[in-house]
Order: C-alpha cells, then sequence, then structure tokens
C-alpha cells in the first residue's frame, strides 16, 4: 500500500512539490490496521489504493488521499487538530501517532459510535470523538493547529475558520457532488489573514453540516 502512495504522490507535484510524502506520515500509514477500520465483506480490498464503502452512503479514503491530506496538515507532536468527518475513524487514527491531540466529529451517530469503539479498542488514546454537526467546529477544544475536512464542502466553514490558530493549515474538498471538486490547502497568516491553494480534483462525498445540530 506504501508502494502505491509514494508512486502516486510522484505524480501529483501540483500538491507537493518535493513529489514526496513525509517519513512521518508513511510510517504511520504502515502501522494502522486499514483492515480494522472497514466492514467485514472489504476487509479483503483494504489495502488497496481507492475508496471503500463503509456503509451510510459514507466512504472511507483511497490511501494516497490519506496520506496527502495529512501531510499537507504539517502536523507536529505538540499540535491539536480536528477533524471533521470521523467516518471510520481510519484518518483519526494516522493522526494519532504525529499530534499531541486528535478532536473528531461526525454527524452520522452509528458512524461516529462505531469509529469511537474501533479507536478505544486498539488502544487511540489520544483521539476523542463525538457527533454533531461538524460545521461549527468544536469551539470549546480550539483553537487548532490544523483542521482536516473530510467531505466536500460548497464553501469554508466560517466556524473552522475561526478556531484555526494562525499559522495553522486546514486542508478541505471544496464543490459540489455533481461537479468538479478540488483539495484546498487554507493556511492562516500570523496576523489572521487567509490564503488558499487549490491541489488537484478529488471526489469525497458530500459535506452534510451546516444544519444547525450542534
Amino acid at each position: 500500500m506504501v508502494a502505491g502512495i509514494e508512486a502516486h504522490a510522484r505524480l501529483a507535484p501540483q500538491a507537493r512539490k518535493s513529489g514526496a510524502i513525509d517519513p512521518d506520515v508513511l510510517q504511520a500509514m504502515r502501522a494502522i490496521p486499514r483492515h480494522e477500520f472497514v466492514p467485514e465483506n472489504v476487509q479483503p480490498h483494504a489495502y488497496e489504493d481507492r475508496p471503500l464503502p463503509i456503509g451510510y452512503g459514507q466512504t472511507i479514503s483511497q490511501p494516497f488521499i490519506v496520506a496527502m491530506m495529512t501531510d499537507l496538515l504539517d502536523v507536529q507532536p505538540a499540535h491539536k487538530v480536528l477533524e471533521i468527518g470521523t467516518g471510520s475513524g481510519y484518518q483519526a487514527a494516522v493522526l494519532s501517532p504525529l499530534a499531541e491531540r486528535i478532536y473528531s466529529i461526525e454527524i452520522v451517530p452509528d458512524l461516529g459510535k462505531r469509529a469511537g469503539e474501533v479507536l478505544r479498542r486498539l488502544g487511540f488514546g489520544n483521539v476523542e470523538t463525538k457527533i454533531a454537526d461538524g460545521y461549527y467546529g468544536w469551539p470549546e477544544k480550539g483553537p487548532f493547529d490544523a483542521i482536516v475536512v473530510t467531505a466536500a464542502a460548497s464553501h469554508i466553514p466560517p466556524p473552522l475558520l475561526e478556531q484555526l490558530k494562525p499559522g495553522g493549515r486546514m486542508v478541505i474538498p471544496i464543490g459540489g457532488p455533481f461537479s468538479g471538486q478540488q483539495l484546498m490547502l487554507v493556511e492562516k497568516k500570523p496576523d489572521g489573514g487567509i490564503t488558499t491553494r487549490q491541489l488537484l480534483p478529488v471526489h469525497f462525498v458530500p459535506f452534510t453540516g451546516g444544519t444547525g445540530q450542534r
């Protein structure tokens, strides 16, 4: 799986100028048992470089995309990271060895409960999950050094920008379910200014937040 990620990264220089994923991210990808985060019927495909269904119309992302998004966050050992869209729990698990604390929000109750149970069973003690509308973030746990959104939104949610620390990074897919989506890197400057950069075309399930359900 990791060899496939490395090969794919070399074909996406617009996202990573070095053409390589950080070795610490790759080590996390090697160490995390992806099969534990997918339903039993698709476990034979767990280490293929492609998304897989996890129920409720949701997917676990392609390993290359997980690695790319993690790499772009530039996570450091003392960082607090917010994830919007826990899904299977796999992205949070990959972030776990790289950061001090991971906070992850899932809007689908059954998915959030199942992911939390898997993460606890596998010993990811620095990951905290909750079931809520991720559009509003997790203000009482912020601000965050990095934020990752794992569903395609029509725009960057303002509450997430507010909860991103100056100097922090957010990685988020932007676009509609039936139109082109772009993976975007959002950076907050030390003075609070925001810069955005489109990185590569992607295809994510749609963001379902912003409903008022906190």
